[in-house]
């Protein structure tokens, strides 16, 4: 290493030690220094650590190349390769091991002098030493040297001591190898294969070579400028690195034909490349004139076989200093640990921190990775916040067949948990919306079904300037009030308010009964009054205070309407218009803004927002006149938009407005799922075609297909496809004759059974299990099942082997061709297959492909393969 730059070598066993090699030996002892100060003399490392110098070795000159002996004793002994060829044996520092002693002085000499490019102790038997010379015509370019040998020749020649320092005893030379290897070539880099200690890996002038010390007449080699730095992944020994220029070339000897991976090519040529002995996978590379050092860690897929795949390459970059590295060495033992040393012998030491890996689970897990550590964030046990999250909601309603009730549509709300008004506001409006729908439908084919569904606002507008008001006597009171004339559109707004039920009766009573029987007393008497019968408001609110379950002041407010007066200066009406705004309940606080109110002025009511929009809008439907019912329901609409209140889809319907309202509650809430089921609902064909809606509903697809709910993405794509039959996608896959090219599902599908004994199809007495053997189309012999070898289109059950279980459980099915086990199933890659159900049980138990000599891994292909869905499947 005279004149170039210098090199950096950890002890194999003392971790606390290093070498730096330039035209001396420098041994260095590292020290912590966190609690301690810096000693004198000692050079800083890092902020937590310092080197001391404690030998140096100046006795080598010449030095090409160091390595160090990998045994525990000698502690120091270290292998130098010099320009003539040499290789001597030195070390740093007293070793007062008698039995070593001889070995320090030792040279190795060839028999023609050239330079020793590399050296390489054996890991196995560590008394051997490969050393890679340059070519030279009649000479080998890898000597293998036994360092016991007591081989001395009787005359040492001229030409191979020309080189040498001073006086060398000739007991200390051996010029004897043990194997010659490489003739008429040049060894550029050496490492030996930790699987066997008689292979060496040699990278030659043209190839690289892997020689086996039993038989040294035969090698293996491939041809690759690569030919530099070889070295063997300390945890994968099968796989090697090497590198040309700036190109690294990563090999596996059991394909040894071509590199596995190439990585990025760097625009100056690489120096040095090392595996991280404490890491799996991970190489380091640095380049001339570079403070940069490039890592790749080398990650590969888990299989449930086992077997190796194709890594995954991530690169990083690290700069341990600003100034150029002229080498770096891993240390042996501490994790992601280097220290590099500059051109000037300035020495750095560095860790490399680990990527951190997160992970968020669909269903809400957290996990990361650093390092060999893997982390859980746990939620606190009173923490519910999880139990809030929407995703979280949406799993929960998946499981629960939320939005899939379309016959009672108002019970999807108690399979959302029934915890929501708005949502059991949604689903009651869209329930009535389906319901009188169907009712219009029936009486007149095509006249107003549709716009039931364009919601309240323009069921409004269609009827404007036809509504006259009239004077309606109260009940129980001597009184008259004004109210609207209900036509049929009114009629109808209030039919979607749920106030009355279908036909042409006004009742409202069969309402109050309903919301008595829930406990809401309060709305009741509310309704009671608006509908002008103040007797049963009080009615009400005394059976709610005697039952036990409402609260017992409602006896007090009852008191309190029962002394209602019409006189406008009457101290009643001054107490109730201040105290009702100190009420709780918003119905009771709006019962008394109605009696204290002027005729026509209603904004006490109107304007409540604790109050359910439907009662509001039922009210406007009955006291307010057209002109004013039109600007409310508009202003009303509005507000609903812009705050994302499901409660308004009542006014927009399924529009491009209710689009926009359901728009900002997803904004909101994120909760597609809601959104997919209410548009698909009973939209037209062009909301449904709106981007945002096909949007939702493919993220609610791919929602479930994240959280392993295939079965139920199923049932939704079925639901979507019932409600918005342009969605429903055409055959994308089928199982076509080799032959004809016919498809035989199909063909069989069309073959009339009438008239023919399933006895034809090789099926007796059984119409539910048929069995087409051949193609219908050409009746050329469909291809046979690899296990049982009897040809698809047979049903499993009755395969010899097939269980009387397993026929009782076929005949209990639907009449179809074919259940799932008796599906045709092949691999894309070697074509072999048959039955699904024979295809599962056999690679539930093996790797290989069931066909003889064939070593395709079908279901190694499938990354989905063995996955399975988390939901449980419900019959």
């Amino acid at each position: 290493m005279s004149g170039s730059k210098p090199d950096i070598l950890w002890a194999p066993h003392q971790v606390d030690r290093f070498v730096v090699c330039d035209s001396e030996l420098s041994l260095y002892h590292v020290e912590s220094t966190v609690n301690s100060e810096l000693k004198a003399g000692s050079l800083r490392l890092s902020e937590d650590s310092a080197a001391t110098l404690l030998s140096i070795n100046s006795e080598t000159p010449y030095m090409k190349c160091v390595a160090w002996y990998l045994s525990y004793d000698p502690e120091c002994l270290l292998a130098v390769g010099q320009a003539n060829g040499r290789v001597v044996l030195t070390s740093l520092g007293q070793d007062h091991n008698s039995k070593f002693r001889d070995l320090i002085g030792k040279e190795f000499v060839p028999k023609h002098a050239r330079q020793c490019n590399t050296l390489a102790w054996n890991p196995v038997d560590n008394n051997w030493l490969a050393a890679g010379l340059d070519k030279h015509r009649a000479d080998f370019s890898v000597l293998i040297w036994d360092i016991c040998s007591k081989y001395t020749p009787d005359i040492v020649p001229m030409e191979k001591v020309r080189l040498s320092v001073g006086e060398t005893e000739t007991s200390l030379l051996v010029t004897k190898p043990l194997y010659e290897l490489g003739q008429n070539d040049a060894c550029l880099s050496l490492c030996w294969l930790p699987r066997d200690q008689k292979l060496l890996l040699a990278g030659m002038h043209r190839n690289l070579a892997i020689f086996d010390l039993r038989n040294t007449s035969q090698k293996m080699f491939v041809n690759t400028k690569a030919v530099q730095g070889v070295t063997v992944d300390p945890y994968f020994h099968d796989r090697v690195a090497s590198f040309y220029e700036g190109q690294v070339a990563i090999w596996d000897l059991r394909k040894f034909e071509k590199p596995v991976l190439t990585l990025t090519e760097q625009p100056k040529p690489l120096t040095k490349v090392a595996w991280c002995p404490t890491r799996t996978g991970l190489l380091a590379t640095l380049t001339r004139d570079s403070n940069i050092i490039r890592l790749y860690d080398m990650q590969h897929t888990p299989t449930p076989i086992g077997d190796e795949t194709e890594p995954t390459i991530i690169e990083r970059s690290v700069q341990p200093c600003d100034n150029y590295i002229a080498s770096f060495a891993w240390h042996p033992t501490s994790q992601n640990r280097m220290i590099v040393v500059t051109p000037n012998r300035t020495m750095s030491d560095f860790t490399v921190f680990e990527r951190i890996s997160l992970a968020w689970s669909p269903i809400t897990s957290l996990m990361w990775a650093c390092g060999r550590h893997l982390y859980e964030c746990a939620e606190e046990e009173n923490d519910n916040s999880l139990e809030k999250d929407i995703a979280t909601k949406m799993r929960l309603r998946a499981l629960s067949r939320y939005g899939l009730d379309t016959e009672q549509v108002w019970r999807n709300h108690i399979l959302a948990g029934n915890e929501d008004p708005q949502l059991k506001s949604l689903w009651y409006t869209l329930h009535f919306m389906k319901q009188y729908t169907e009712d219009m439908d029936q009486k007149s084919p095509g006249n107003k079904g549709s716009l039931v569904y364009a919601g309240i606002k323009s069921i409004v507008k269609s009827s404007l300037g036809m509504v006259e008001s009239s004077r309606h006597n109260w009940s129980g009171l001597d009184k008259q009030s004004d109210i609207q004339n209900l036509n049929e559109e009114r009629i109808l707004a209030l039919q979607l308010c749920g106030w009355i039920k279908k036909g042409t009766d006004v009742d409202v009573g069969p309402f109050l009964n309903s919301l008595v029987q829930e406990g809401e007393w309060e709305r009741a008497a509310a309704v009671a009054l608006f509908n002008l019968d103040i007797r049963r408001a009080i009615q009400i609110l005394n059976e709610g205070a005697s039952s036990g379950k409402g609260d017992l002041n409602l006896n007090v407010v009852a008191m309190a309407l029962s002394g209602y007066t019409d006189e406008k200066n009457s101290l009643w009406r001054e107490m109730c218009g201040t105290l009702r705004l100190q009420l709780n309940n918003p119905y009771l606080c709006i019962m008394f803004a109605f009696l204290t109110s002027e005729a026509g002025s209603y904004d006490g009511v109107l304007y409540e927002n604790k109050v359910a929009v439907r009662d509001r809008v039922a009210f406007a439907c009955k006291f307010l006149s057209d002109s004013q019912l039109n600007r409310y329901i508009e202003k009303l609409t509005n507000e609903m938009k812009e705050a994302g209140n499901l409660e308004g889809i009542l006014l927009t319907g399924l529009t491009k407005d209710g689009v926009d309202l359901m728009e900002s509650y997803v904004d909101r809430t994120g909760d597609v799922q809601t959104a997919s089921y209410c548009m698909l609902q009973g939209s037209p064909l062009d909301v449904l075609k709106d981007e945002r809606v096909q949007y939702w509903i493919e993220n609610y697809r791919n929602l479930l297909d994240a959280w392993r709910f295939w079965h139920k993405r199923a049932e939704f794509d079925i639901h979507r496809s019932k409600l918005d039959p342009s969605s429903k996608p055409l055959a994308q896959v089928f199982v076509s004759c080799n032959f004809c090219g016919k498809s035989i599902s199909y063909s069989c599908s069309t073959v009339p059974h009438q008239g023919r004994g399933f006895s034809q199809y090789g099926v007796s007495g059984s119409p539910t299990k048929s069995k087409v053997t051949s193609c219908p189309g050409c009746r050329k012999p469909l291809p046979r099942c690899a296990l049982c070898l009897i040809n698809m289109g047979t049903p499993v059950s009755s395969c010899p082997g097939g269980s009387k279980s397993d026929e009782k459980v076929d005949l209990s099915k639907d009449k179809k061709l074919a259940q799932f086990n008796n599906w045709f199933t092949w691999c894309h890659n070697c074509r072999h297959g048959g039955h699904a159900g024979h295809m599962l049980s056999w690679f539930r138990d093996h790797a290989e492909c069931p066909v003889s000599a064939c070593t395709c891994k079908c279901m190694q292909l499938d990354t989905t393969g063995n996955l399975v869905p988390a939901e449980t499947v419900q019959p």
